[in-house]
């Protein structure tokens, strides 16, 4: 975690200790980059996951995903935090999930790559 970071919103904090207890990998890197401040955590757009996802992969942000572009891939994106009309678009071909929901669907990380 970033020296600099104190988290003090408490959902994050979970998120954090969710991550930690995990043995797969991703997740330690995926903490990593939430542990970061705030300004120096990703955001990703629409488009950056249209580009670079594939048809029915899974994609973890370990940020915020924000609503320019267009996504017409079933993809399920994961995040720590999602805009409103990202969320929609995502919604329409594919799914969303906070990044807790697919580390306790999938511990493994099995199959999940990470986007910042």
């Amino acid at each position: 975690m970033d020296k600099n970071a104190d988290p003090t919103n408490p959902v994050l904090i979970e998120t954090l200790d969710v991550l930690e207890e995990q043995e797969a990998p991703i997740w330690n890197s995926v903490r990593e980059n939430l542990g970061k401040v705030n300004r120096q955590r990703p955001e990703v757009n629409i488009s950056d996951i249209e580009r670079i996802a594939e048809d029915g992969e899974t994609v973890v942000v370990p940020g915020k995903v924000l609503g320019a572009g267009r996504l017409t891939k079933n993809v399920t994106v994961s995040a720590f935090d999602v805009s409103k009309g990202a969320r929609q678009k995502i919604e329409e071909d594919g799914e969303f999930m906070f990044i807790q929901d697919l580390v306790e669907e999938n511990p493994e990380g099995e199959g999940v790559r990470i986007v910042k």
